[in-house]
């Protein structure tokens, strides 16, 4: 039977072609267990359904099966990011591996929208929302119908839902453990931001990044010079790394808040005439971009955005169980720490 052009091709159109019933063609197509087709029966169905080009109607399957195959996807002025980006594809390749479409909608910053996104999701059926969030912060979710699970992707709600963050702690003592193993004693810590560190509102990962230097720096019995700042870009980190010199110019070894102040901070390096990683060695956090294109390269504790997506959509479909998961942030080790010991 050569393929209709004109329609869509029925299952009905399958059990002719194959000369097997609907029945026995849609429990093939759809394998389900526990039939006792034969395996040439099978054979026959499949080779009918790829030679008319069958594929399954998702409205019939969502009605027949109660599910849409669909999540939904929130985000809050994420979706040009490179971080953004990188969080979106890890969600939607798990999700096209389970055969499901991905909703996306923004709420350009405003939490206030996140509630009338959430019904929208809803209004169109959707089998699990995702709430994704450019800054790691606590956020207010209204309450949704038991049999549409939420995940925060990046974040916290207020009514503890299921989520995934970045395990910020273990990064934070693993970086400066690269620096106290490397034998450095007198280390400038660039980027403690104490607002943030007080607000889950404003950030739920910085607090956990900094207990696991300062434990690091303990452990080693160091006490390292700290710069407290409101904001973590170039500009600060240049800005406090004169200050810094300036006031501590034996200072070996600097670990900055994240990869915006190390870039601001080797610009003062260099302006000084001093070399990274020969006079001051930079360590930093979540691998942007420009990490790896600075020179020497950046060492860096890496944002796995596309790992904390893609882990998102499992627990939303079953694959892990809905609950708080850490995500290890993985040291890329490059070329901007001098080893003195």
């Amino acid at each position: 039977m050569p393929k209709n052009v004109d329609r869509r091709p029925t299952l009905a159109d399958v059990a002719a072609l194959s000369g097997m019933s609907k029945t026995a063609v849609s429990m093939i197509l759809n394998d389900r267990p526990g039939s006792r087709l034969s395996a040439d029966a099978a054979r026959r169905v499949r080779a009918a359904a790829e030679e008319l080009g069958y594929r399954p109607n998702p409205a019939a399957q969502s009605l027949r099966l109660g599910k849409t195959k669909t999540l939904g996807f929130i985000s809050d002025q994420i979706t040009v990011t490179r971080y953004a980006s990188e969080m979106i594809r890890g969600l939607l390749s798990a999700a096209k591996e389970h055969d499901y479409t991905v909703l996306i909608a923004e709420t350009e910053g405003d939490d206030a929208k996140i509630a009338d996104e959430i019904q929208a999701m809803i209004d169109r059926r959707v089998d699990g929302i995702l709430i994704g969030l450019l800054g790691a912060r606590m956020i207010d979710v209204p309450q949704t119908p038991h049999d549409v699970p939420v995940v925060i992707v990046n974040g916290t709600s207020t009514t503890e839902h299921a989520s995934v963050l970045p395990d910020e702690r273990t990064a934070g003592h693993a970086m400066a453990k690269l620096l106290t193993d490397a034998g450095h004693r007198r280390i400038g810590v660039i980027g403690n931001n104490p607002r943030a560190v007080s607000s889950p509102r404003h950030s739920v990962t910085i607090g956990p990044r900094f207990d696991g230097i300062r434990a690091a720096f303990a452990e080693a019995g160091i006490e390292p010079v700290v710069v407290d700042v409101s904001d973590w870009n170039p500009d600060v980190g240049y800005t406090q790394t004169m200050r810094i010199l300036d006031a501590h110019p034996d200072l070996t070894a600097i670990l900055a808040g994240n990869d915006g102040v190390a870039f601001g901070a080797y610009q003062a390096i260099a302006e000084r005439g001093l070399t990274v990683p020969h006079d001051i060695s930079v360590a930093s956090f979540d691998d942007e971009e420009l990490a790896s294109f600075q020179r020497p390269g950046l060492t860096t504790a890496r944002l796995p955005y596309d790992v904390i997506g893609r882990t998102a959509v499992e627990m939303l479909l079953g694959d892990r169980p809905l609950s708080a998961m850490l995500i290890p942030m993985p040291v890329i080790v490059r070329a901007s720490i001098r080893h003195l010991s």
